[in-house]
């Protein structure tokens, strides 16, 4: 076959690991960063939002209604599932590099008219804030289809793994970065523009000063996307893009040659080879919605998606009100004891202590070790994990409410982050960029991500209204039967561990396959 025949793609999968491929991993990384940045910097700010804007007398500070909470930090998840289907389809359309940019300068807009939402009245600042905050997810979901794909064609067979983990790893710093920056900026504002706390004043305790901080916040996330877009836009489009889906395996060749610092024959006959087997049979390029695509990749496909959708719904869920439930133990102490700035302070280092602890350090070793003991392995470990600790918290939850045991559910919540980083978090993004055909692969990375979406989607509107009606301790079992049940669907997707794309994704033989197919479906003796 053609395919196995490319040295251009044969150079990829051997290349030593050289200064590009971290360049790549930077690039890619910092639109991740800025992702998790600015999906998770909305948790630290919510109250604080309600106390600006919906403070109207009373014995408790302001709050946001329950769905106007749930559309805040619920509105860029559907911003993120429609960039998510749309620029995987895009991606495969158009080429990675001509979409890539695009997505981040969307981002770069959209975080900064986020903190620029204007009036005073609540429902205008909600309204402008929604807005922005959709066209934001809309080019965050573009990141995770275009990033993985990029980082996945780059990259070579022993370390992709690796590569595309260290890509989505940003994400921690993301994390850790939006509460550092909350504690910055919370600190700064809280020295210079002291308050009483809401049960010593309620109105002085909210300081006109206070709406700023959500704003600087919020624009923050612009920085490190800003500084990136110029080397997005120069990256060369993937190898396997050029050869294998625009068919133009000279310039494949000329592109990576200069990357790799090294001679590679531009094998023009293999290019009209590659054209005989997958342009002039049609039966070889079968589409996303074909028979051939249901049998070869559907199961995976089916895999990837409910995989990453069950796995949201607790991670989301988790990281979006965690404050909420460090609340309900007494971790953090009750909004009235406090000025309105002071909590956003107490939140953000909450918050930034776990990220630092158990988020960031998940990542890392998934990174370390994903290329040793596999994909599958890792998944299928952190999924029985967070299933095991979630049920820790849940069944003797009322003991952990009890003063002297906060410090012991922390522990474990904490660990539920560990696990899920080092486990299907950073699993679920990676394998569905090495599974499909080069030329389906943004569009079926961008169908699982969206599935993921959902479930988020799922844990960020549900999780308000469910905490409501039947308490965090049910809650916190129904994410542990979510987990459970991502780890029995993890056996419907393959370890890809040192293999090539092509070898994984079956394009390596497809010609073979598709003689025996067309033979079959002609009723011939094969």
């Amino acid at each position: 076959m053609a395919n196995e025949q490319l040295k251009v793609l044969n150079a990829l999968d051997v290349a030593k690991t050289q200064w590009y491929h971290f360049t790549a991993i930077v690039i890619a990384g910092m639109g991740f960063f800025t992702d998790s940045y600015d999906l998770f910097c909305i948790s630290l700010v919510t109250k604080l939002l309600g106390r600006v804007y919906y403070y109207e007398g009373g014995k408790n500070p302001g709050s946001l209604p329950q769905n106007v909470s749930a559309a805040i930090n619920g509105v860029a998840f559907c911003g993120t599932l429609a960039g998510q289907l749309f620029f995987g389809w895009l991606g495969d359309k158009m080429g990675r590099k001509r979409v890539y940019g695009m997505t981040l300068m969307l981002m770069v807009i959209s975080s900064l008219a986020s903190g620029l939402s204007f009036s005073k009245d609540p429902k205008t600042v909600v309204a402008t804030l929604c807005f922005f905050r959709f066209w934001l997810g809309f080019g965050i979901g573009g990141d995770y289809p275009l990033s993985a794909t990029i980082m996945s064609e780059y990259a070579n067979k022993k370390t992709r793994g690796a590569f595309i983990a260290a890509v989505f790893a940003m994400q921690g710093f993301g994390i850790l970065s939006a509460g550092a920056v909350a504690i910055i900026v919370s600190s700064i504002f809280k020295a210079l523009y002291p308050a009483p706390a809401f049960q010593v004043n309620p109105v002085l305790s909210t300081v006109s000063q206070a709406d700023y901080v959500w704003r600087i916040i919020l624009m923050f996330g612009a920085i490190p996307a800003s500084l990136t877009y110029y080397w997005r836009i120069k990256m060369p489009e993937t190898a396997r893009y050029t050869a294998l889906v625009a068919k133009n395996t000279k310039q494949a060749t000329e592109d990576m040659s200069k990357i790799l610092q090294v001679e590679i024959e531009a094998e023009q006959e293999n290019v009209q080879q590659l054209d005989q087997t997958q342009g002039g049979n049609n039966e070889n390029d079968f589409g996303l919605f074909t028979k051939r695509f249901l049998r070869r990749h559907g199961l995976h496909l089916l895999g990837t998606a409910i995989t990453w959708f069950l796995l949201d719904i607790a991670y989301y869920s988790q990281n979006l009100f965690q404050k909420d439930i460090f609340s309900a133990i007494g971790w953090i102490p009750e909004a009235k004891t406090m000025s309105a700035i002071e909590e956003v302070y107490k939140i953000a280092r909450a918050q930034t202590l776990i990220a630092l602890c158990s988020t960031v350090p998940g990542y890392w070793f998934t990174v370390a070790l994903i290329d040793r003991i596999g994909r599958f392995t890792i998944q299928l470990m952190g999924f029985f994990f967070m299933t095991v600790f979630m049920f820790a918290l849940a069944i003797p939850y009322h003991h952990w409410t009890m003063n002297g045991n906060q410090i012991g559910f922390v522990v474990m919540y904490s660990l539920t982050f560990f696990f899920a980083n080092f486990g299907p978090n950073a699993t679920t993004f990676v394998v569905p960029a090495e599974i499909f055909p080069a030329r389906l692969r943004s569009t079926c990375h961008g169908i699982s991500a969206a599935a993921g979406k959902a479930g988020a989607m799922v844990g960020a509107f549900g999780f308000l209204y469910a905490q409501n009606a039947i308490g965090v301790r049910n809650v916190l079992l129904l994410l542990g039967v979510a987990n459970f049940l991502g780890m029995m669907f993890t056996f419907l997707v393959p370890e890809t561990k040192g293999k090539s794309l092509e070898e994984i994704s079956g394009e390596a033989d497809e010609k073979t396959t598709t003689n025996r197919e067309s033979a079959l479906e002609a009723g011939l003796q094969v």
